[in-house]
């Protein structure tokens, strides 16, 4: 991620914690990450990893697209491309993206909020997606929904894939009532 980026992802981070009233120090520890990266990130430097992010915004309890809102090219991370290409207002909230998932991609995406579901529409290329332990292979025109509160792959093989994903987080009001 190129610096204006990382000070925008920064800016974002920062602006969500302090309105959430939680410390640099808690934050780091839920989100398991050194409260010194923590720091460097809300300081606009370093070099986050999408896991990073989303275990962010899994703390701060918020959409992903809510920290990478204004940044204007993809974010780059082992063989990935991701970038935001619009972020819901209505509840429950759905983000959709652009991915590219190149050549011998094998991405295990840690578990997200509490009732999250992807959709995956294959717009090129080939990938096997899913929840870890029941994944479906998927080519251009195919689209798979699964539950992304469990960890959940991106495989591709000699050829990439390029995806469209719909990422639907859960109703607060249910998301509290089931737990």
């Amino acid at each position: 991620m190129d610096e204006p980026n990382l000070v925008v992802l920064g800016h974002n981070l920062q602006q969500l914690r302090q309105a959430k009233g939680i410390s640099l120090s808690q934050l780091a520890s839920d989100a398991g990450i050194a409260k010194s990266n923590l720091s460097r990130l809300e300081n606009g430097s370093g070099n986050p990893t999408l896991d990073t992010i989303w275990r962010l915004a899994v703390q701060l309890d918020v959409s992903f697209g809510s920290l990478i809102d204004s940044i204007n090219s993809p974010i780059e991370d082992d063989g990935m491309l991701v970038q935001l290409i619009e972020r819901g207002t209505d509840a429950p909230q759905v983000d959709a993206y652009w991915m590219s998932c190149a050549p011998h991609t094998n991405k295990l995406s840690k578990a997200h909020s509490l009732g999250t579901f992807e959709t995956i529409s294959v717009i090129s290329g080939q990938i096997e997606t899913g929840e870890e332990e029941n994944t479906k292979l998927l080519g251009a025109g195919d689209i798979h929904r699964f539950p992304a509160d469990k960890p959940h792959l991106y495989r591709t093989t000699t050829a990439g894939a390029t995806l469209l994903v719909t990422i639907n987080y859960a109703n607060k009001e249910h998301t509290h009532e089931r737990k």
